[in-house]
């Protein structure tokens, strides 16, 4: 009787116990393996490492130098894709034509 009264108070904490095994080991025989998954995602796996070392290689590559002496990287680029604005005339600076 003293081995029940003992079990009786620590019902909850057994119940727990043994729910959270049979989730345990429901999820070990239900899952699929290791190898199952990698075979599954290894294009995504081998794309992510070429980029990676992509970014390694791109890193680690130095940035070339200016073209002349003066001018500040990419400056030559930037006067290519967008060239100065043109002189815009206000109508004060256009002389009017005299009549007569």
């Amino acid at each position: 009787m003293e081995i029940s009264a003992k079990l009786l108070k620590f019902k909850f904490h057994i119940l727990i116990a043994t729910a959270f095994s049979l989730v345990i080991f429901s999820l070990i025989y239900l899952a699929p393996g290791f190898l199952n998954v990698v075979a599954y995602f290894w294009p995504l796996f081998v794309s992510t490492a070429l980029f990676l070392v992509a970014v390694v290689l791109f890193g680690r590559t130095p940035t070339p130098d200016a073209e002349a002496p003066g001018e500040k990287a990419g400056e030559g680029f930037l006067g290519f894709v967008a060239p100065p604005p043109e002189e815009v005339l206000f109508a004060e600076e256009i002389s009017k034509p005299e009549l007569n």
